[in-house]
């Protein structure tokens, strides 16, 4: 429950009911994001609501100083929770598009008025400038219109033209990359794959919906002024690592970190880079972002480059080698009959192997004593079933972790049309304590 405290009228302005939140909100889904102020600027499929996030953390700071940590920052859903409830918060996130999402919604303290003007200026400069659409990669073509991505286009001109290091230059960036799937005719839901078959019936128009987005900003801004308290710190880093994370001194992590279900994380920010010209072909995506996150898909694995032995026999992986080993080799064994033949065998184990440099890097950083949640799931490609819960934990252990427990939030997979298997997964919250 949270309680209220000298902070405790900051859950209203994002949207929180103190008292409402005695339901115990859950850690799953993120849609309810979308609804609340700053949360709802940028949507982004994976993550948990801010509403549960703020929960912990106000549970927490009832026993003492919090100094909070999300090493899978994502869009920064831990952070701007943990500014609402007063505390001093550090997020590293991997991915380049989402570390400079992450990093826009947390100007959101910044002069509202400063980036209403410069949104202003941008349109204005955008009217003035005549639309070059002959460059843009064939997903961008495929997903709008002529005129469409003519308005586009200008407006992308306007900020790259008025391009600096403040806040409100990042914000209109934000305001840019937040309108590209609402003003698209075509399939672009906020998940793994654009669709450029699939029609919408009701697209927005982009000088309004960019109009509308920038009003929305700033008016969430201005509550950012009613807000007290230290800011978030966010590290573009590797989670595997968390170097600039001072040792000992985190005492609370929450955090999501990728299921190891093949979502790829790279190919789900595609649209947006490839409008800005960060990229131009789905090949381009393993140098420009996978080869930066934790191995979570098949995408980022391939057997000239990974040699499963060798990372089976990595010293972090000892308390759960033999257990991987045997499903690494049922999936491999596996692949050879099935159409698409993906390296799910090499991406379970480097993403074991990943995810134990995760804890090690964390014990590193975490004080004693020291709280951590993982809202995790398990996985079964191919349908061979992995363990991840128990394997995270005694991982976990092996860094120097003490106890640990798990609550399962819910069941998944359990509804069978259109499955590829039918072995049952769930979801839930990984405590450890350190």
């Amino acid at each position: 429950m949270i309680r209220k405290n000298a902070n405790g009228h900051q859950a209203q302005l994002f949207g929180l009911d103190a008292d409402a939140l005695d339901a115990a909100p859950s850690p799953v889904g993120f849609v309810g994001n979308m609804s609340r102020p700053v949360h709802r600027w940028f949507r982004y499929s994976a993550g948990f609501p801010a509403e549960w996030v703020q929960q912990v953390i106000e549970d927490s700071v009832q026993q003492g100083d919090v100094r909070v940590l999300d090493p899978f920052a994502g869009c920064a859903t831990t952070l701007l929770a943990a500014e609402g409830a007063g505390v001093q918060s550090f997020g590293v996130e991997a991915h380049p598009f989402v570390y400079r999402i992450a990093r826009a919604k947390l100007a959101w303290r910044s002069d509202a008025d400063a980036y209403r003007a410069k949104a202003a200026e941008i349109m204005e400069i955008a009217a003035s400038l005549q639309p070059d659409i002959e460059g843009y990669p064939p997903l961008i073509r495929n997903c709008y219109g002529t005129s469409a991505l003519q308005k586009l286009d200008v407006l992308r001109q306007a900020y790259e033209t008025t391009r600096d290091d403040s806040p409100a230059s990042d914000l209109v960036w934000l305001t840019l990359m937040a309108i590209l799937r609402r003003v698209s005719p075509v399939g672009t839901a906020q998940w793994q794959y654009v669709l450029p078959k699939k029609q919408k019936r009701s697209p927005q128009e982009v000088l309004r919906a960019f109009r509308e987005c920038s009003a929305m900003i700033h008016a969430d801004m201005k509550l950012g002024e009613k807000i007290a308290g230290p800011r978030s710190v966010l590290f573009h880093a590797d989670a595997r690592k968390c170097g600039d994370i001072s040792p000992r001194s985190i005492n609370l992590v929450i955090t999501s970190p990728p299921y190891p279900n093949n979502f790829d994380y790279a190919d789900a920010t595609r649209l947006e880079m490839s409008f800005m010209g960060e990229v131009n072909r789905w090949a381009d995506l393993q140098d420009a972002v996978r080869r930066h996150l934790v191995v979570s898909c098949s995408q980022h694995v391939n057997e000239r480059a990974v040699n499963l032995d060798q990372v089976l026999s990595a010293p972090e992986l000892e308390p759960i080698r033999s257990e991987l080993a045997i499903v690494c080799h049922q999936l491999a064994e596996i692949r050879t009959s099935r159409s698409g033949r993906k390296n799910y065998h090499l991406m379970i184990a480097c993403y074991f192997r990943d995810m134990a440099l995760v804890w090690n890097a964390l014990r590193r950083v975490c004080a004693s004593p020291s709280r951590l949640c993982f809202v995790i799931g398990d996985s079964a490609p191919y349908g061979i079933y992995v363990p991840v819960v128990p394997w995270l934990a005694a991982l976990a252990l092996n860094a120097g972790f003490g106890s640990h427990s798990f609550e399962k939030l819910r069941e998944r997979n359990v509804k069978w049309k259109n499955r590829k298997h039918r072995v049952p997964l769930l979801e839930g919250m990984l405590w450890v304590n350190g």
